[in-house]
């Protein structure tokens, strides 16, 4: 049987607009891959009210309850005994998370008042979900036919329950395994994805298909249920090897969050150094290369050469190509890679220039055109692309669309099929 769940957040704070509800987010992302649809997300203030109607309402619709916030010390937090009285659970003090409160503020020398075992007052026969990641525990139990599951809001401590206390409850509630994998699209947009695959999507039962639009990207998950995990993996593999062979080198990965993700390994593996020259990406190729740990094992640098002098000074790109065929051109993003590659001193060198708007520059290029160029021991590609879509849009895209320029060159792909439109 599918479970369905539904997503209640706890807190004035979100209907104010203080803060956003990336709670939901996540738990959505996490319900999915397994198995679980996720029809409803209510957001309710500290109102105990107005979160027993909403509570009365999800109940009849979801067999997976899950609240995020107001497990708290401070009178607002009222979700325990809301939840606990709607589903006839009376609050009991659970000592052994009594204790680990107490032991938390010894570890961070500070002192600990009584309105903190509050936190420790948990619904009668509950399973207990042990918080490592702050003070308030988190709850789940099952009555009248709903899963109730009670997390703390902070995304921090969220996140990290969902994967090492939810997701194996809930795992363990259900019959049989549920496994999923997602594979990674560049250069491909989602409704281009979605006319190829439809057929077989609306014919697919177990394992099922879904496609998720990112930014310039696409997301294809699938999810199998079967007996046993194995058994449910081995559903999934010949799926695969069909969207793979259907999608050819669009596919950049299975189960990773990122290009640089890929790229990274694959420059260790080859033992390669990678450098940047970017211009309208201002450092982001550069950012996100070294946001992930072990960076300074493959990568140079970047030159973010924005001012069109710089190009010249620092890239040594020949003053006689900026002034006949501007910054934003195919010469100058060629030699911009070449540049980075001899001042970085890299194997390879990816370089960006382009309009990222509001206005078209002063040659009259449009918004969204963007030359991209891989400097490699082999020689040296540009390839113009174009997108449409706010700066940040059009920055995000150049970003990607070097990263995986560096990616099809790194795996051996047609560096030819890179897109000039990665999506919608």
């Amino acid at each position: 049987m599918s479970h369905t769940a539904e997503l209640i957040a706890v807190g004035t704070e979100l209907l104010l607009g203080n803060i956003a509800n990336t709670d939901a987010q996540m738990l959505s992302q996490g319900l999915s891959a397994l198995g679980i649809n996720v029809y409803y997300h209510t957001v309710v203030g500290d109102n105990p009210q107005r979160l027993r109607a909403a509570v009365e309402i999800a109940r009849r619709r979801a067999d997976i309850l899950i609240t995020t916030g107001g497990l708290g010390p401070t009178c607002d937090d009222l979700t325990k005994n809301v939840l606990a009285e709607c589903f006839g659970r009376p609050l009991v003090r659970h000592e052994a998370s009594a204790r680990r409160i107490e032991a938390y503020f010894r570890s961070i020398g500070r002192p600990m008042t009584e309105n903190n075992y509050q936190q420790a007052m948990l619904p009668e026969g509950c399973t207990v979900l042990d918080n490592d990641w702050g003070t308030a525990p988190g709850v789940a139990f099952e009555a009248d036919g709903v899963h109730v599951v009670m997390l703390p809001g902070p995304p921090r401590e969220c996140r990290a329950m969902f994967q090492y206390r939810v997701a194996p409850y809930l795992r363990a509630c259900s019959d049989g395994a549920i496994c999923s994998r997602t594979l990674r699209i560049f250069g491909m947009g989602e409704s281009l994805v979605e006319s190829m695959l439809r057929s077989q999507m609306n014919a697919m039962q177990n394992p099922t298909l879904a496609p998720y639009a990112k930014e310039g990207e696409v997301e294809l998950r699938i999810t199998a249920k079967a007996g046993h995990e194995q058994e449910a993996r081995a559903l999934i593999t010949p799926v695969e090897a069909r969207l793979r062979a259907q999608l050819g080198s669009a596919v950049y990965g299975a189960d990773v969050t990122s290009l640089e993700e890929v790229v990274l390994p694959l420059l260790k593996e080859r033992g390669l150094t990678l450098g940047c020259a970017e211009s309208c990406t201002g450092g982001l190729i550069a950012k996100r290369i070294t946001d992930l740990p072990g960076a300074s094992a493959v990568f140079r640098g970047s030159v973010v050469s924005y001012a069109t002098p710089v190009k010249h000074t620092v890239l040594g790109v020949p003053q006689a190509l900026l002034e006949e065929y501007g910054a934003v051109s195919e010469p100058v993003a060629r030699a911009m890679a070449e540049g980075a590659r001899r001042t970085l001193g890299c194997d390879l060198a990816v370089a960006v220039t382009g309009v990222a708007g509001p206005d078209p520059d002063e040659r009259g290029n449009p918004v969204g055109l963007v030359y991209l160029a891989l400097a490699a021991p082999d020689g040296t590609t540009v390839k113009r692309t174009r997108s449409g879509g706010v700066r940040e849009r059009i920055r995000t895209l150049a970003a990607s669309g070097a990263l995986d320029l560096v990616r099809r060159w790194l795996s051996g792909a047609p560096l030819e099929e890179t897109g000039t439109e990665p999506s919608e």
